[in-house]
């Protein structure tokens, strides 16, 4: 028998509080209430953590990080240093990363890929400045161990229009007999390999015929092409690779050149070098293959958030997925697992794949009202939650927030949405292309028109949800929401920073932001 959830209390308007005291706390009991799900069911607290990490915030600055953790011991100001997005790609978290580095466990600043320059120039001088750590036994990343199995690319068909800008592309995985499985929110791994291409012409460059036995991160020895291939990362090569060709450089100019790369100097020249271009610049420097792979790290999974619900797609993953080329210094760079899914991916037969199993969840209260925000690709895991909220048969409050440049090329899953909306699994949409009018338009602009009736649903209980780049929109739509509660609640700064941080404590504002 189903039990009717007990209704959210709002202060009234005549209570003896002045309006932001209001409206914390309507905020506060929309979040103790809005949680419950039948009569009787316990709501299980958040595990506290042991220690606090004010800094890992995505959307933070890099000097706001830094100022949080200060007087911190120093593997905390390391962990303030990376971009917070726990995306897995340095083989560690943001906390073991940092830990590895301040133990002396691992010697590479370079490995945080989001972060790039900027974290490796603070790392570095965070370790100039400490006291030397003992070399330390290397260690196994801790990144928890996630079940792998091959699965197959179905398809990759284009969602973008002729005429768009952007290549963006519905990958569709087929799971059968793999074992995995997920719920909307989550992530995939995915195992892709290097462009046959680039592989070539690094062979070329080096003069070797890709025969060469080389050893692999996993002890297991293997043809310099395989090797190249599918288990070396040679897209982005680390200052380990920098140091060697540095010192095997016979050209003191190229060594130099090389030393400041490591070191991460202003200016330093290639910029955003793969192994071919360092190779190229630097012909003089031609260490032992055997040193040279050794140097370069493993080829690690890429991350995708899911587009899919399993209640409308059994068996299968879908990725809403951006497709990188950009031109680099008269030659076109293409991203490492977006142009393998995209090109190569359905040709490839099995792959290895493993599920990550994400914060990112709708509310268990699904009277609960939920507010998506997911420009261009960041749709993804709103897909997949209004398709798992079809599946259920669920109307209610939902409101998307969705944009990218052009309405006529760039609306994704445009069809899907208008159906949601029509059958009333959305209850509102707002729209906004930045290159259809003479201003750009972006989705925090249309959070801040209907400003009123998104605070009106925040204070009933709504959860918010944001999807998408991290150093630019998501810091945007988190300032664009600070503001609201400032001009909407009557909020001071301080207080509305208090209560985005509430909101995110009682799990009322979730980000999957990359």
């Amino acid at each position: 028998m189903n039990a009717i959830s007990a209704p959210t209390p709002i202060i009234p308007e005549n209570a003896p509080f002045n309006a932001a005291q209001r409206a914390w706390l309507n905020g506060f009991l929309a979040g103790l209430y809005g949680g419950a799900t039948q009569a009787g069911t316990s709501i299980a607290a958040a595990p506290m953590e042991a220690e606090d990490f004010p800094w890992h915030d995505a959307a933070l600055e890099m000097d706001e990080r830094m100022a949080m953790a200060e007087g911190r011991p120093l593997k905390r100001r390391l962990m303030a240093a990376m971009a917070q997005l726990d995306c897995g790609q340095c083989g560690y978290l943001c906390q073991t990363y940092a830990e590895a580095l301040a133990e002396g466990k691992e010697d590479s600043t370079s490995l945080c890929v989001p972060g790039a320059k900027a974290t490796q120039k603070v790392l570095k001088s965070l370790l100039a400045e400490a006291p030397a750590a003992a070399p330390a036994a290397a260690t196994k990343p801790a990144v928890a161990e996630k079940k792998t199995a091959p699965v197959r690319v179905l398809s990759a068909l284009p969602l973008t229009k002729t005429g768009s800008a952007k290549d963006v592309r519905h990958v569709v995985i087929d799971l059968e007999g793999s074992g995995l499985t997920y719920q909307p929110g989550d992530s995939i791994g995915v195992t892709a390999s290097n462009d046959p291409a680039l592989v070539a012409a690094l062979l070329t460059t080096l003069r070797a015929s890709g025969e060469e036995p080389v050893a692999c991160h996993d002890g297991i020895t293997r043809p310099l092409r395989e090797a190249f291939l599918s288990h070396l990362d040679i897209a982005r090569p680390q200052d380990r690779t920098t140091d060697l060709l540095a010192m095997t450089a016979t050209d003191p100019k190229h060594a130099q050149a090389l030393r400041k790369l490591t070191d991460g100097d202003d200016g330093a020249q290639p910029e955003d070098a793969d192994l071919l271009d360092l190779l190229e610049a630097f012909p003089s420097a031609r260490p032992p293959l055997a040193d040279l792979t050794r140097s370069l790290p493993s080829l690690k999974p890429r991350l995708y958030s899911i587009a899919s619900s399993l209640r409308a797609t059994p068996g299968q993953v879908h990725l809403c997925l951006g497709v990188v080329r950009t031109e680099l210094r008269g030659r076109i760079r293409q991203g490492v697992a977006s142009c393998f899914l995209a090109e190569r991916g359905v040709d490839a037969g099995d792959i290895q794949a493993s599920i990550t199993v994400s914060h990112f969840r709708l509310p268990s209260d699904l009277a609960t009202p939920v507010i998506m925000c997911g420009p261009g690709t960041g749709i993804a895991p709103f897909r997949a939650f209004l398709q798992e909220r079809a599946a259920l048969g669920i109307k209610g409050k939902s409101w998307l927030f969705f944009g990218d440049q052009r309405e006529a090329t760039d609306f994704l899953f445009r069809n899907e949405i208008e159906s949601w909306l029509a059958d009333g699994t959305l209850a509102r949409l707002s729209t906004a292309f930045s290159r259809d009018q003479a201003k750009k338009i972006y989705v925090q602009d249309r959070m801040r028109e209907q400003s009123a009736d998104l605070w009106r649903w925040l204070q009933e209980g709504g959860h918010f949800y944001v999807c998408g780049d991290a150093s630019r929109m998501a810091k945007d739509v988190d300032t664009t929401l600070r503001l609201i509660a400032r001009e909407q609640g009557g909020l001071s700064e301080d207080q509305a920073r208090d209560w985005i941080v509430a909101l995110a404590r009682q799990g009322r504002y979730q980000r999957d932001v990359y």
